[in-house]
């Protein structure tokens, strides 16, 4: 699988595509609503991209940018074998990846300076704890960060964070993050839980990590999310991603579709047969309607975004 995300024009998100799942996206495009792709490193890296716009009968228009506005880069190919070398080989990071197409630098005209936060230190310490805590929990993306930061301390009369100074605040912090997560070895926690939730979606139980905001809203969603013939489900929310990133366990829900206590009790212990067999911990006491905490945990979710 190749480490990027693959986003599409109909809203299409490809998590860790294969090469040929790739090429077969290459291929597609050129339709309306469908006529381009842009892809990403995992985990995402500020300014650096490739992608590709094609419109049915013509050129395709090839991009990418190298960690700055000021290194983007395009060329007209004709035939999509070319686009796929390209993007397939940039990435995998292959040397010499971008040595077929005639690249041109693009002119985006100067970047734009972005002005210091005026914020007092209180206030900056308040703001830069939320943006780390969120990443910490691992399931958002530069972008949402950038969100985060701009809308923290807005109040109904101010909003003291711009939204480019929020970018240059998630940017950076992102960064380290990045940085932090690269030093990791071997699978963690939550890759864990991860793979155990995969192996529990493929017995027909549905399966959902940070779902929604709260209980309340996971039981009413959650029938929704998974396949007709699914038995059950187990998911757990963001304040519980909250509480395991603050090192108190997970929590997670648990249920039947029927309805019954039987089919809940069993699905439970589905549950815990999963999470134990990927080397994790659970306390239950087996009784429907109870949930199912995963401690001693240590959560460490590489960004993916």
């Amino acid at each position: 699988m190749l480490e990027i995300v693959v986003m599409t024009e109909n809203r299409e998100r490809h998590v860790r595509v294969s090469a040929g799942g790739l090429a077969g996206l290459v291929r597609r495009i050129g339709g309306d609503g469908d006529r381009f792709l842009v892809a990403q490193r995992i985990p995402d890296l500020p300014d650096v991209f490739t992608q590709v716009w094609h419109e049915a009968g013509g050129d395709y228009t090839l991009e990418y940018r190298d960690g700055a506005a000021g290194r983007q880069f395009q060329a007209r190919v004709g035939e999509p074998e070319a686009v796929i070398a390209a993007m397939t080989g940039w990435a995998r990071q292959e040397a010499g990846w971008d040595g077929g197409p005639a690249w041109s630098l693009l002119d985006l005209g100067p970047a734009r300076e972005v002005p210091p936060l005026s914020i007092g230190e209180d206030e900056r310490e308040k703001l830069e704890k939320q943006v780390r805590e969120t990443l910490a929990g691992g399931y958002v993306s530069r972008a949402e960060l950038a969100e985060v930061a701009e809308e923290y301390l807005v109040t109904d009369d101010r909003r003291p964070v711009s939204r480019e100074q929020a970018r240059a605040l998630a940017d950076r912090l992102w960064l380290e993050r990045v940085a932090e997560t690269a030093t990791w070895q071997g699978e963690t926690d939550p890759e864990r839980v991860t793979r155990a939730f995969t192996a529990l979606a493929d017995t027909g139980v549905t399966a959902r990590e940070n779902f929604t905001c709260c209980r309340g809203c996971g039981h009413s969603e959650i029938g929704g999310e998974g396949e007709s013939d699914a038995r059950g489900f187990v998911y757990f929310h963001s304040q519980c991603t909250d509480s395991a990133v603050a090192g108190h366990g997970l929590t997670l829900f648990h249920g039947g579709f029927d309805g019954s206590s039987a089919t809940a009790a069993a699905i439970g212990h589905e549950v815990v047969a999963a999470l134990q067999a990927v080397g994790l911990h659970t306390e239950w006491d087996g009784t429907p309607g109870q949930a199912i905490t995963v401690a001693p945990l240590d959560w460490r979710r590489r960004l993916v975004g």
